[in-house]
């Protein structure tokens, strides 16, 4: 019985993954539970399971004392020498049991903690599973697209996870059978196993992709400084390169815009602005608020970061982007509130008579 005991928990192993150490201390402890139960002891009872050696023993310890006070714990000398013969007042004695002796409720008992250590195993290996995919990108399948409540129900593999409708691209239309990319923003654990969020609108998303896309990204050479994203709008992204040699938003853009035309395509034809990253504020928010033309930048003083950024009037517009979407971008990726005037000091008829600002 004990070789075929030790088999299934090898075979468990193998085909759930499961450590064997793990199950066998958790078999240990509901082994415990069961003879506590049936023989009414407290916590003496002695748990061997050795795969090494195939042993497998279970005994109540109890002290041998010349006066029993607590049965549950201790026994007589005379008791004791029934099971072991050289046993002496001040030693412990091991009563062993067999299985079979555990009683019905306690094998049930037995039973029921094992599974639950099963299912808790199986949890705690998934949700490790899919905590390590956290903050990258996977590939998933839609199931089921839920319009009333705007929910995706997406395939990860061993896992399903819900996409909102917050976290959907606006406008994009999903399909069942469909395949997307997914961004995983984070893992929490729940008694129903792990709870996967995931994001099509994410920032770390299109950062991802550049990782996957751009090799002098993946090893370093090129790093994403910053990153500000209106998901199925635009996106800008900041890049810089420690090597002179290397140009980091070519490295970005690829031969004949290559790279950046494959990820556009991906996020369906969303809008793409590489820029490259400086430690001089002025010199970087003068980069950001590409494609528009910045005649000056002047840092202001006071708690927050602000500035004041001025353009040509015929570039204001530029500027600002459609609803204010450039500057409101430009803002996120440097950091600072931006006030965008034109170089005349004043708006032309067709613009609002107020500065412009971008928080």
């Amino acid at each position: 019985m004990n070789s075929e005991f030790f088999e299934a928990l090898s075979l468990l192993e193998k085909e759930r993954g499961i450590s064997e150490e793990y199950l066998i201390e958790k078999i240990k402890a509901a082994i415990v539970i069961a003879v506590k139960k049936s023989y009414d002891v407290e916590e003496n009872v002695s748990v061997v399971i050795e795969p090494v050696t195939g042993k497998f023993s279970v005994a109540i310890v109890k002290d041998v004392v010349d006066e029993v006070e607590d049965p549950r714990t201790q026994m007589t000398l005379e008791e004791a020498q029934t099971v072991k013969k050289s046993a002496r007042v001040g030693t412990q004695i091991e009563i062993p049991l067999k299985p079979k002796e555990f009683g019905r409720i306690a094998a049930q008992t037995a039973k029921h903690v094992i599974r639950q250590a099963l299912r808790e195993a199986e949890r705690t290996q998934m949700y490790a599973e899919m905590q390590s995919r956290a903050h990258e990108i996977v590939t998933a399948q839609v199931m089921k697209v839920d319009e009333a409540r705007g929910l995706v129900v997406v395939d990860l593999g061993k896992n399903e996870a819900v996409l909102p409708r917050n976290e959907q691209v606006p406008g994009e239309v999903l399909h069942e059978g469909e395949r997307i990319k997914v961004y995983v923003i984070d893992v929490a654990v729940t008694d129903r196993g792990p709870k996967i969020m995931i994001s099509r609108t994410h920032p770390g998303l299109v950062k991802r992709m550049f990782e996957m896309e751009v090799p002098e990204i993946f090893d370093g050479t090129v790093e994403i400084k910053a990153i500000a994203r209106e998901a199925g709008m635009r996106t800008k992204m900041a890049v810089f390169s420690k090597d002179e040699n290397v140009d980091p938003v070519g490295a970005c853009i690829g031969a004949r815009g290559a790279r950046v035309a494959k990820i556009v395509e991906e996020l369906g034809g969303e809008k793409i602005d590489i820029i490259r990253y400086s430690e001089d504020p002025v010199e970087f928010i003068s980069a950001a608020l590409s494609p528009a033309t910045v005649v000056k930048v002047e840092l202001l003083e006071g708690e927050t970061k602000s500035c004041r950024a001025t353009v040509p009037d015929h570039q204001l517009s530029l500027a600002i982007g459609n609803r204010g979407q450039n500057a409101r971008l430009t803002a996120r990726l440097t950091g600072y509130n931006i006030d965008i005037r034109p170089e005349s000091g004043y708006y032309g008829e067709d613009e609002p008579e107020q500065d412009e600002k971008a928080e």
